[in-house]
């Protein structure tokens, strides 16, 4: 009775139609090796079998909340969080499928690592002979969120008494990368880290929610990525803001005198750096290899050619030492002089 009331485990799934996964996903919790655990599902108005067959197990941790309006995922998580009992909080989809022993290795890591508030894992792609490596240590985890989200959401495990004390819950304004936002927000109260072991299967097909809001999910993964930056001791100007903003998406371009003016801002980046929450060497090379791309994507991926190009490239690499490989010389050279254009 006591387990059932104080649980070390709170099992968050909210779900909305997945008929096609969903007794996969509940059948891969309840055969856990773990089993303190009571199992959260929150269904937001499902309109197809989804409910009906979760009502079909009979397992007394099992605590099926219908909801009579669709009101989001976002919502659903934290309603989850709001009346969660466990000491830890193990999210899942309802698509996707957890390894049996995925509880047991992260109770155990979690009990042995008191300054870790969140545990993710590797996890392999359902249908492809695929494995996803994600970095483990809360160090190589900061630099790789400067990048992208490098933690599966429904892999993780975090410290409950964390989410409480602080009072940290997901952020509906940034779904759906709701996820990546409350890592970065963590990162203010411990570490974080990644089993290095395949304890997730994944599902990717065209219903998610994050596939149907690809631009969406794109814009808010970037305020996510600037939200990381606010922990070295800097602040932006406006001008430097939007700088960044061209510089850390891939598909932007960037003209000449941006170039060279990040170029100093990288430097003044890496100074602020003071505090150490980065790794500095490590911050050196991101900001190094954004600095590369872009300057490659200028001289290399432009679509008309100039004489004046191949001479910002020699003063380029004069001041940076920045330089493209020989091939890439002689073509910028020979298109910078013939005034190449692109059709």
């Amino acid at each position: 009775m006591d387990s059932f009331l104080n649980p070390k485990i709170t099992v968050l799934m909210p779900v909305y139609n997945c008929e096609l996964y969903i007794k996969e996903a509940v059948d891969s919790i309840l055969n856990q090796t773990f089993a303190d655990f009571d199992f959260l599902i929150i269904d937001d108005a499902s309109t197809d079998k989804t409910v009906s067959i979760i009502k079909e197990y009979k397992d007394s941790r099992i605590q099926l909340i219908e909801k009579t309006v669709n009101t989001g995922y976002t919502i659903s998580l934290n309603y989850g969080l709001k009346v969660a009992k466990g000491e830890y909080i193990a999210r899942m989809d309802g698509d996707d499928i957890s390894l049996p022993n995925r509880f047991e290795k992260q109770i155990a890591f979690l009990d042995s690592n008191p300054d870790v508030v969140l545990c993710g894992s590797n996890f392999g792609i359902i249908g492809e002979e695929k494995l996803i490596n994600l970095p483990e240590e809360n160090e190589a985890i900061k630099l790789g969120l400067l990048k992208g989200n490098c933690i599966a959401h429904p892999s993780v495990m975090i410290r409950h008494s964390v989410l409480q004390e602080h009072d940290v819950t997901y952020d509906f304004n940034k779904e759906p990368a709701e996820d990546y936002d409350l890592w970065v927000r963590l990162l203010q109260f411990g570490k974080l880290y990644n089993i290095q072991e395949n304890l997730l299967n994944y599902r990717v097909h065209s219903t998610q929610v994050s596939k149907k809001r690809e631009g969406h999910q794109a814009n808010s993964a970037l305020q996510s990525r600037f939200k990381m930056l606010n922990y070295i001791d800097y602040s932006f100007n406006s001008y430097e803001y939007k700088l960044l903003e061209k510089i850390m998406q891939r598909n932007i371009e960037v003209t000449y005198s941006e170039i060279k003016e990040f170029f100093h801002l990288k430097k003044k980046m890496h100074l602020a750096n003071s505090n150490n929450f980065f790794d500095s060497n490590g911050l050196q090379f991101y900001l190094m290899d954004l600095y590369h791309q872009k300057t490659k994507k200028y001289f290399v991926d432009r679509k008309n050619f100039y004489p004046i190009n191949f001479y910002q490239y020699f003063v380029i690499n004069k001041s940076s030492g920045f330089k493209l490989k020989l091939k890439e010389e002689i073509k910028l050279l020979i298109k910078s002089l013939i005034f190449y254009r692109r059709r």
